[in-house]
């Protein structure tokens, strides 16, 4: 289907902002851009690469290093080639310091991830949270690097034709680099594709170029089919083809021994099995969740980061449904009428940024106020905003942090605690709301993250890769739950799936049990189990997946009396639902194998 002009153009804007690296065949410097601090740049040589870094960023700068050598390892091996002259990689501590860079010309969107220029094949990127999402971004520019310098990319040519990989379609490029960072198998992707098949709305290969379809996710897709059947070997003989699909959709499938028309219906056939047998592992569970806000009841295409109010009344989310920006709204969790506007990003300056694709609000306990994190002028703040009109009650600075993510309201209202990111690494910090005390509660180089108070007050339940990742070999493995005492400040493990990651965590109202979105079968559903690890349940089978904008963006929320708020990926967008405790059954999955 296609759509309005006037609603394409905004929903194109918003797919732009999907925190996602990408190419750029930036000129010039500089402009339009409002930097709020300069940055004293140092340079870590390693044997390849030059890491630019300043010094409050060093120790994060050491572990990128690595992981740069490591990728050039593994794309060289893939490509029978190794990057000509000294790699250049410019790294920021935060998002935030990111989108000040004189590096790349014009503005950066705020989900933009990282990118690699063209001048002079510089990769530009902030530290993204968890290691595992730095180490991807950073493999998806590197391969953009390896394209170029394949494809002979040169905007100093005389004859201003930009040849090489800038003149192939975007979901080549950019599926190439997420398939080859990312792997063959993605649960975002993976997503995407089921809720296309169950809308029969699966694209021919020659209609990728139609930014109806999202060309990280198709292409990507595209990419991993093609390793499947062929090998990256062909992934890698591909780029040196000038077979350029745009024009030459026929060459490139005549290199894989196929044509458009085949190649296009093996693909969906994959799919499509993929699909039907996922489906069929799910149909055991009959938990109803219902809907509260969708795009054709009210809300945007993307309604994300819900969460619901303690008294289980009002659910305040993202969308786009004013059209014209992304804004924070709240809506009767009954009736999924929106009650009002709390934000008005599109003629407001007052944030630089709202933190919508990687965070979320938090309500304090008396269903009154809502906290935020967002950025303003460059800095990292905590918004306190009164629910009932609007407007911002207070607001709390956070010096020594380069930006903050993920509140939580402790029970007795009295601080909030945040995930921090200071140098590029992220840990727990309690912020005081009756003086100015920031207190640090963690501090390594994992990424503690989506914290939530135990209904008494003594410790917190987070998200974390620090069981997971083995940091002497570079092993980064998916997050984890954990549990900090915050008395004695201990940190302990919560067995859960050997694999897959392990998001949201809500702490029931008796501090018992623990539900937490994970995938252990390749689809994001609802999971329950005891505060001290499994065996655990499912409670949710949904088609496309329990999910955000990103495979780690906040997606589950949870009242006083046990009801859940989760949004949704379906019909090409995010809605928001709901699941009542009266509404819930479980059962324990087969797949349901605990770590140790």
């Amino acid at each position: 289907m296609k759509l309005p002009g006037n609603l394409r153009v905004v929903i194109l804007m918003l797919v732009a902002l999907l925190c996602l690296p990408a190419l750029s065949a930036a000129q010039y410097f500089g402009r339009n851009k409002v930097q709020y601090r300069s940055f004293d740049f140092r340079i870590l040589q390693t044997e390849r690469f030059d890491i630019y870094y300043y010094p409050e960023e060093i120790e994060a700068a050491h572990i990128v290093s690595r992981m740069a050598e490591r990728w050039h390892a593994r794309l060289s091996r893939l490509f029978g080639h190794d990057l000509r002259g000294r790699q250049a990689i410019v790294l920021y501590a935060a998002p935030a310091h990111f989108r000040q860079t004189n590096t790349i010309d014009g503005l950066i969107g705020e989900g933009t991830g990282g990118v690699t220029e063209a001048l002079k094949r510089r990769v530009v990127l902030p530290m993204s949270g968890s290691l595992a999402d730095t180490d991807h971004v950073l493999g998806h520019e590197l391969v953009h690097a390896f394209q170029f310098d394949l494809t002979g990319d040169d905007p100093r040519d005389r004859t201003g034709l930009m040849p090489g990989i800038l003149s192939f379609p975007l979901w080549y490029a950019e599926g190439m680099a997420e398939y080859l960072s990312v792997g063959p198998v993605d649960t975002q992707t993976a997503m995407w594709l089921r809720d296309a098949a169950v809308r029969e709305n699966l694209p021919h290969i020659r209609d990728l170029d139609d930014p109806d379809y999202f060309p990280y996710r198709w292409g990507h897709a595209f990419w991993a089919f093609v390793g499947a059947k062929y090998g990256d070997r062909s992934v890698a003989s591909l780029i040196r083809s000038a077979a350029n699909p745009s024009t030459d959709l026929v060459g490139l499938t005549r290199q894989l021994g196929t044509d458009p028309g085949t190649l296009t219906n093996e693909w969906h056939a994959a799919i499509l099995a993929r699909t039907r047998e996922l489906a069929d592992d799910g149909s055991a569970v009959m938990s109803m969740p219902r809907l509260v806000l969708g795009r054709h009841t009210g809300g945007g295409r993307y309604n994300v980061g819900p969460r619901v109010s303690p008294d289980g009344r009002l659910v305040a989310f993202f969308s786009e449904r004013g059209r014209f920006a992304v804004d924070l709204f709240l809506a009767d969790t009954d009736t999924g009428e929106v009650v009002r506007r709390l934000t008005t990003s599109a003629n407001d300056p007052h944030f630089d940024s709202l933190q919508f694709i990687n965070s979320a609000g938090a309500w304090s306990p008396d269903s009154r106020t809502l906290a935020i994190t967002a950025v303003r002028s460059g800095k990292p703040v905590i918004a306190l905003i009164d629910v009932r009109n609007g407007r911002i009650r207070r607001e709390i600075k956070l010096p020594g942090l380069d930006d903050a993510m993920h509140p939580a309201f402790a029970p007795d209202g009295a601080s909030v605690v945040v995930s921090g990111n200071a140098g590029g690494l992220i840990d727990l910090y309690r912020v005081s709301l009756t003086g100015t005390q920031i207190e640090r509660l963690t501090n390594d180089v994992f990424a503690d993250l989506e914290a939530t108070f135990t209904p008494d007050g003594t410790g917190l339940v987070f998200v974390t890769e620090r069981f997971s990742t083995e940091l002497d070999r570079l092993e980064i493995g998916p997050l984890r739950l954990a549990h900090l005492d915050l008395s004695t400040r201990v940190v302990r493990g919560i067995p859960g799936f050997l694999s897959g990651k392990h998001l949201s965590p809500q702490v029931s109202p008796d501090g018992r049990l623990v539900t937490f979105i994970a995938d252990p079968d390749g689809i994001n559903n609802l999971y329950r189990m005891a505060i001290d690890g499994g065996p655990a349940e499912r409670l949710s089978s949904i088609a496309t997946g329990i999910a955000g904008i990103t495979s780690t963006s906040p997606a589950l929320s949870m009242a006083a009396d046990g009801r859940f708020v989760f949004s949704v990926f379906e019909d090409d967008g995010h809605s928001i639902y709901r699941l009542d405790p009266d509404d819930t059954m479980a059962l324990v999955p087969a797949a349901a194998t605990l770590q140790a």
